[in-house]
């Protein structure tokens, strides 16, 4: 299955954080990086109006407790695989909770993970396919709308210096058209691998997860940068340069 343009770029697999390393370093010219790197990195422009997020409920990132109190936790583990996530947890804690766990990061194992913490952070598969008996199951991104009423962005599209030419070349939206209306080629593809139920798969790709960068969207990304300020997570917040820029 080959996407528009696709020919025209090499495709990696990366986690998120392995996304925003390889940006950093000049491994990749354009990447799906966690949104809090905007703040962190240098230079970075985003591709407008294509984002991956959540309005509602996203399913694949989640915090697991056997707690049902999220103010009784003392210790969190955090997926080393996320950033964005891994803010968005301390600033639900310290902002709407009036907590300060103490955090720790690990592979993406949430019986490792729980055995020496009350929480543990896991996103991307492992929080779509994991044992779920005995456990709690805070969804994070219908947290934020709980606390916020507002969606969530979790990654978008960015690059840097020179590359930037290259990537405004790229038809980013007519590629998320495309990958929203072959849902059904997609599901072949992951199903198998992922082992789980066909529609639960087919729901969570067009329910559960946002990839348009709309008002609301927008809103909420502005308001998760500017709680990551106030909680000493970035140092400043910069406005979101796009492309057409």
């Amino acid at each position: 299955m080959r996407a528009s343009g696709e020919s025209e770029v090499e495709l990696v697999d990366a986690t998120p954080a392995g996304c925003a390393e390889a940006l950093l370093h000049g491994q990749a010219d354009v990447a799906l990086v966690p949104v809090i790197e905007y703040q962190r990195q240098i230079d970075l422009r985003v591709v407008d109006d294509v984002c991956v997020g959540s309005k509602q409920r996203v399913r694949s990132v989640v915090l697991v407790s056997r707690l049902n109190d999220l103010r009784e936790v003392q210790k969190v583990a955090l997926d080393e695989s996320s950033r964005t996530s891994a803010t968005l947890v301390k600033i639900l804690f310290r902002e709407f909770m009036d907590t300060e766990p103490q955090w720790t990061t690990s592979r993406p194992d949430v019986e490792i993970m729980l055995r020496e913490n009350d929480a543990a952070l896991i996103i991307g598969d492992p929080a779509m396919s994991f044992r779920r008996q005995g456990l709690e199951i805070f969804d994070l991104a219908a947290l934020w709308r709980k606390y916020t009423g507002l969606g969530f962005v979790f990654a978008m599209w960015m690059t840097r210096g020179k590359s930037a030419l290259q990537t405004a070349k790229i038809d980013f939206r007519s590629a998320r058209d495309e990958g929203l209306a072959r849902i059904e080629e997609i599901l072949d593809f992951y199903q198998p691998r992922l082992g789980l139920p066909r529609n639960e798969l087919r729901v969570y790709l067009q329910e559960n997860i946002s990839f348009y960068l709309d008002d609301e969207m927008r809103a909420g990304l502005d308001l998760y940068y500017r709680l990551a300020q106030k909680h000493g997570l970035i140092a400043t917040v910069k406005p979101l340069k796009s492309l057409n820029v």
